[in-house]
Order: C-alpha cells, then sequence, then structure tokens
C-alpha cells in the first residue's frame, strides 16, 4: 500500500484516562520497560536495557532542551493572556534563544480576544529586581501569532527571559497545573541545547548512572539535536496520511557524529525516540539529496514530507553518509544543520536505524506510525500487552525497547 493511502482509523486504540501518567515515577530508571525482541513481548524495569544491549549497539539521544516557553501575562483588569512560544520568525532556535533586547516568534495565544488591538502586554518579576518583559502582537498567521518581545535589562538573553518568566510547557493532556518537579523532570539529564517545547520522552528514562553503565560495557552513546516542536502533539485529522502536513522541525548534527557511524556501520543503531529517530533517517535522506552536490554553498538543507516514497534515488547508506562529508568538507563546517517534515509510516524502509527505545503514543498519531514502520502490526500486540499489565502511556509514562531483528 501507498503510504499515503494509509487510513488514520486503523491505528487507533482504547486510551483510559487512568492509564495516562500524570506525574513521573520516583526514580527516573525504575519505569517499567517492555521488551520487543523479533517478535517476543515480555518486560521489566528500564534498567534492564543494560543487559539487553551490547557492545554491538550504538545509542543515540537527543541533547536538545526544554525551553519555559509558555509565559502567562496578567493584564490590570484580571485578565489572563497565555502565551506559548512556537518558533523564531527568522534565524535558527539556538540563534534566537541569544538574541538580546527583542526577538520575534510565532506563537499560539489563549484568551486572545481579551488582548485588545495596539496594546502592549506587561509582565514584571518582583524577584528580579527591575526585570520588565513586554509582548506586542503584530499580525495573525493562520492560527498563530507573530509577537514581539522586547525586556530589560537588555543584556538579557532570551534563553534568560524565559527562564525569569517562563514556565515548563506540559502536554495539553495532562490538563493539570505546572509544578516544581517539572522544571527538572520533564528535561533528559544530558538536555544541552535549548530550543524544544515539548520533551523527546524517551530520553526522560536515562540516569547519569546507568549512562556511565552502558559506557563502561562498550555500548556506543551519540549525541543529536532535534528541537521539538508543538506540532508533535497534533493529532491526524484527515481520513488518510495523505492530507497530514507534517511539522517541520530544525536538526543538528555534529561531523564527528557522521564519521562514527560511517565507521561503525555494522553495528545496530538504536535511537532513543522517535525524535532521534527522525534525525537519523533525515541525515540518509540529505545525504540523498546531495548525490549530484557539486561543492557549491547551498540554501538550508530540508528533508521533504515524502521524499522516501516517492525519491527513486536509492543510496547505500555509506553513499549517503560520505556525501554528508563531503559537503561538510567543501564548506568547512562542524556540524550538519538542516529541517525535516520527514514523515515514517508503515512501508518506510529504514536505513540507519536498527531498533527503537520510546513511550506509549496517543492514538491516531503520526508517532504511532512510526512504531508500525518499525514493527508492523505488532504494534497492536505490544500496546495490548502494556495495557493489560499496566503500563503508563504518555510523556509521563512507561518505556519499551523495539527490536525487530535481534539474535
Amino acid at each position: 500500500m501507498n503510504p499515503k493511502d494509509i487510513r488514520i482509523s486503523d491505528f487507533d486504540y482504547e486510551l483510559k484516562k487512568d492509564q495516562i501518567a500524570l506525574f513521573p515515577k520516583p526514580e527516573r530508571d525504575q519505569s517499567k520497560l517492555l521488551v520487543y525482541k523479533s517478535g517476543l513481548i515480555s518486560h521489566g524495569i528500564f534498567t534492564d536495557i543494560k543487559d539487553i544491549l551490547t557492545d554491538q549497539f550504538i545509542l543515540v539521544k537527543n541533547q536538545t532542551r526544554v525551553i519555559p516557553a509558555r509565559i502567562w501575562f496578567k493584564k490590570p483588569n484580571g485578565s489572563i493572556i497565555e502565551i506559548f512560544c512556537l518558533s523564531p520568525v527568522s534565524g535558527s532556535q539556538q540563534d534566537a534563544m541569544h538574541k538580546q533586547e527583542n526577538t520575534e516568534w510565532n506563537c499560539l495565544v489563549g484568551n486572545n480576544k481579551k488582548w485588545k488591538e495596539g496594546e502592549i502586554l506587561e509582565l514584571i518579576s518582583s524577584s528580579q529586581g527591575d526585570f520588565i518583559l513586554l509582548a506586542e502582537r503584530i499580525e495573525k498567521n493562520n492560527d498563530t501569532f507573530i509577537v514581539r518581545f522586547s525586556w530589560r535589562p537588555q543584556q538579557l538573553t532570551f534563553s534568560q527571559v524565559l527562564e525569569i518568566a517562563g514556565q515548563v510547557p506540559l502536554p495539553p493532556y495532562f490538563q493539570r497545573e505546572v509544578v516544581p518537579e517539572d522544571k527538572l523532570r520533564y528535561q533528559t539529564v544530558f538536555a544541552k541545547t535549548d530550543g524544544s517545547v515539548a520533551a523527546p520522552t524517551a530520553g526522560l528514562h536515562f540516569t547519569d548512572s546507568l549512562l556511565n553503565e552502558l559506557t563502561a560495557k562498550g555500548i556506543g552513546q551519540l549525541n543529536v539535536t532535534l528541537h521539538v516542536g508543538a506540532g508533535t502533539f497534533r493529532p491526524v485529522s484527515s481520513e488518510t496520511i495523505s492530507g497530514h502536513d507534517m511539522h517541520s522541525e530544525e536538526f543538528s548534527v555534529q561531523r564527528d557524529v557522521i564519521e562514527y557511524l560511517l565507521l561503525n556501520r555494522t553495528k545496530k543503531v538504536i535511537p532513543v525516540g522517535t525524535t532521534s529517530m527522525r534525525t537519523l533517517e533525515s541525515i540518509y535522506w540529505l545525504g540523498v539529496l546531495l548525490n549530484e552536490y557539486s561543492g557549491e554553498k547551498t540554501t538550508k538543507l530540508h528533508v521533504p514530507q515524502w521524499i522516501p516514497y516517492e525519491n527513486k534515488l536509492e543510496n547505500t547508506t555509506e553513499k549517503s553518509l560520505q556525501n554528508i562529508l563531503r559537503y561538510l568538507d567543501h564548506n568547512h563546517l562542524k556540524s550538519l544543520d538542516a529541517t525535516s517534515a520527514i514523515i515514517i509510516a508503515p512501508g518506510y524502509k529504514f536505513r540507519i536505524c536498527n531498533g527503537l527505545i520510546t513511550n506509549f503514543h496517543m492514538p491516531k498519531s503520526t508517532l504511532l506510525l512510526l512504531v508500525s514502520a518499525m514493527i508492523g502490526d505488532d504494534w497492536k500486540r505490544v500496546y495490548d500487552y502494556a495495557a493489560t499489565n499496566d503500563f503508563k502511556f504518555l510523556s509521563y509514562g512507561d518505556s519499551s525497547i523495539l527490536l525487530p531483528e535481534m539474535t
């Protein structure tokens, strides 16, 4: 079947409210772990992963850091306006986080009808002395707004501004207030680069001690960065996948990561989470797009949504990685910086990834399509098993490791 003809109704299941974890486990690595190996299903706890993996595996983690992207402004009349920062209007996420004085972002605005035309919202932090943040609505862009932020002291970066004025952007299905614990727990222990408005939740189960044990066992660990956008929560509303527009996300991969993958291409690559998987598979397709690269500087690289299913070119993984390195060398770059809107759905042929560590996802979501691309219709068995054995679902829920071809 052409992936565009997939009916999203075939990827539905019953998710009860009591199956959704509203808070994390007391200890990160003590969550349940569902293990899928070559069609067989069992379970234990997350620390068991060190006994499952060997030195023939490479883990790839997303080191993006969740920003406090939700800001609440209280007007003099008591009305509350919520602004959710999604992405900068121009430039990269990383550049925008280092902006001083002012910056413009695409934002969702809650209670927008209470925000009068031309009105500038003001937030003053009594705990930060003379700190003041102003928000001016510039224009509407479909269901979002362009908002210009300015602040004092002007030497603060926008990253620092959000740390003072923003709140953790918990997923909307939590339907609860943010608590102090969320600032720590809705962030991986290896988070480094500011830019995400949602956590790469598969990574939430790792602790520093567990990562050290994996390293001691000879298991390779690589870091990539993909800034998770709010589009990750957007359900598929069309009847077939052909009507769904995938959100585009920024990612960055250091040159030494490409080199490591090339030198160790006989090992099994296991992404930690769907965002790491999207990044890795996007690398392959960028290598395909660079087949005819002449050495001239190109515009920013992008992986279109349907390229895996419409492009007739076929590279070996080795050739794609070599193409990337050639591109970086020609342009004297230390990292591959690009965007991707790739959709990984049943029928997709994996070029780099051999398995997946992931949480349990929403019904009728593109993330569930990705899981099905990896293990086929067995996704139903996996989710039935998880429900029967009292696994918790979604962001703060339990985990799984999917190894479709493990001997």
